[in-house]
């Protein structure tokens, strides 16, 4: 009995390391915990405990954890059960649980996870109400939402401007030219250089690689003798995908080194950076504000402040060291809010305490949209991971939020997801008019197999009555064949235009609605879009009609877990089966 019990925490860690170098889920991300944790109980035959044993078993565990929490005895099962499972060499299940065992035993032991709800989820609803996750609502405003006006193209001779988008940098200190692509560590092109001169690629590789710096140092370098930016934002995700051997010195040094090249390269133009999950260690570790001392962000935050102090005003920087997240004014009509979507991931182990709008996120957020509203300013939302890979109520109460101000935002941006891609925003009432379109940017890493990338979008510019509405944008790459060829020049080139590549009359929601329903029923123009939605670098096995499916479901869910917003698709597959594919195809 004592083995299944600790078998249940042991779990929690394995859910962590089982993302060791695991970047890109598909939509609505990895099965939420409770399912994962609910095939567990089933697979060990948990159904078959009856309620009184399990309430007293499982009473017992809980007060044997809050006295004296065994992490040593935990970390060597996770160790053992890592390396039997596969999950990585024995060496690097070792390191990773030294790593995590610590933050996780910490978060069950803060938790209101408790003998009710675990058997609620293991046993049955009639032993206990499994809530940890339950559905939650943030409060709305009472003023009524003013009427939709339609969007609409700007004057003839209207100023625009150019956005520049960096996420997903991913610096590798220990990246080697020559060295294994194809190793079978998380994370590979580190370590010695093979025999013959074969392997990873000077600027970069193919595979589970990250970037070595001169590369990352080469793309600012180009970008600073390109056309000037008006603006530029940063969506996180700086350290490598060596999860398992990180420290916080590690991450610090990633932010500082590139925080300090970006304002060498990219000065004067001020930089407006949000919180990736990487940037933690361990990874995906952020704790809600309440959790102070040693294992709190306050670390990270700081630094962060300290790093960023040139390009944030003191207002933004107060909000930043408490919680990641931060507004401030661009320019007269024009807001940017940075949102810190660590605090909606499934993957971040600490909400296990409390999951409901941690750190109050989200409720700011209305507030800050409600004062624009008044103010009549347009908002860019900003932030790392999309929303419909947040965990479900998070992910539901921000579409909320959007629907009540869709005349207030005029655009988000995310990335994380490493791949070129969109989410659509539908009104509440129908799920049929298009209310918003977050735009997924690619990454500027190679991770996994692709070229680095980045975006540039054309913005509605400053003049009166400015909509402050993308209109174009267009992504660029290196391409790494060419560049890694025998006396090539690396080129930083364009590899499409949006409105040019998919035949856009311009890139409001309506346009990227329409393009999904030409995707659906235009084959050619599907794969054009499959090459591009991979920076050009496409997985050699293509994407057939479930992929297809799965694809086009996923550039419709701005929320996780809804099946009504592919129903106009008519797909043919159960929405879980559509998931779960979309889910095998994370290619990382």
């Amino acid at each position: 009995m004592a083995r299944a019990a600790w078998l249940l925490l042991l779990l929690l860690l394995l859910g962590a390391l089982a993302r060791l170098g695991s970047a890109r889920p598909g939509p609505g991300g990895p099965a939420p915990l409770g399912e994962q944790l609910a095939a567990a109980g089933a697979q060990f035959g948990w159904r078959n405990l009856s309620c009184p044993a399990c309430r007293l078993l499982f009473s017992a565990v809980d007060l044997g954890v809050q006295m004296e929490p065994s992490e040593e005895r935990l970390g060597r099962l996770a160790a053992s059960v890592c390396t039997a499972l596969r999950l990585a060499r024995p060496a690097v299940c070792r390191d990773a649980v030294r790593l995590f065992e610590k933050d996780v035993v910490s978060a069950w032991v803060r938790s209101v996870l408790r003998p009710e709800e675990i058997c609620g989820l293991l046993v049955g609803a009639r032993c206990g109400h499994w809530d940890i996750l339950a559905d939650w609502n943030v409060t709305l405003p009472g003023a009524p939402k003013p009427p939709v006006v339609p969007p609409a193209p700007p004057p003839p001779g209207a100023p625009t401007a150019r956005l520049l988008f960096l996420t997903d940098l991913h610096w590798d200190r220990a990246y080697a030219p020559g060295s294994d692509p194809a190793c079978k560590d998380p994370l590979c092109c580190r370590g010695e250089p093979g025999p013959g001169g074969a392997g990873a690629g000077y600027w970069g590789e193919y595979g589970r690689c990250d970037l070595p710096l001169h590369t990352i140092e080469h793309l600012l370098q180009h970008l600073a003798r390109g056309p000037p930016f008006q603006l530029a934002y940063w969506a996180g995700d700086l350290p490598a995908h060596d999860v398992w051997q990180q420290s916080r010195a590690d991450q610090l040094r990633a932010l500082r080194t590139l925080s300090t090249l970006l304002r060498k390269h990219l000065a004067p133009l001020a930089v407006y950076p949000a919180v990736g999950n990487h940037e933690a260690a361990p990874v995906n570790g952020f704790p809600p504000p309440y959790v102070h001392g040693n294992q709190s962000s306050a670390w990270l935050y700081e630094a962060m402040a300290q790093a960023w102090q040139g390009w944030l005003p003191p207002e933004a920087l107060q909000t930043l060291r408490v919680g990641g997240f931060y507004t401030l004014r661009l320019r007269p009509g024009l807001r940017l809010v940075s949102l810190n979507m660590n605090f909606c991931s499934e993957a971040n182990f600490w909400l296990l305490i409390n999951a409901t709008d941690p750190a109050g996120q989200l409720q700011w957020l209305v507030g800050v949209l409600q004062a624009a509203e008044e103010q009549q300013e347009k908002v860019h939302v900003i932030g790392h991971i999309p929303p419909a890979h947040c965990l479900k109520s998070w992910s539901w109460n921000y579409y909320r939020i959007v629907n009540r101000f869709e005349g207030t935002i005029a655009a988000q941006f995310f990335g994380h997801t490493h791949v070129d891609e969109f989410e659509m925003f539908y009104d509440e009432e129908t799920l049929t008019r298009p209310v918003s379109v977050a735009f997924v940017a690619p990454s500027v890493t190679t991770y996994i197999n692709l070229n680095p990338g980045y975006r540039v979008y054309q913005l509605d510019g400053d003049y009166p009555g400015s909509s402050h509405m993308v209109l174009d944008h267009e992504t660029f790459i290196l391409n790494l064949t060419e560049a890694n060829a025998p006396g090539a020049v690396a080129r930083w080139q364009r590899l499409y235009g949006a409105r040019e590549a998919y035949g856009l009359p311009s890139v409001f929601p309506a346009d990227w609605d329409q393009l999904i329903r030409r995707l659906q029923a235009d084959q050619r123009l599907f794969q054009r879009f499959w090459f591009l939605l991979h920076k050009g670098h496409p997985p050699r096995e293509p994407c057939r009609e479930p992929c297809q499916v799965a694809l086009l479901c996923a550039l419709r869910t701005g929320r996780s877990a809804d099946p009504r917003l592919c129903h106009s698709l008519s797909p043919r597959l159960p929405f879980p089966h559509i998931q779960a594919l979309w889910r095998q195809r994370r290619l990382c």
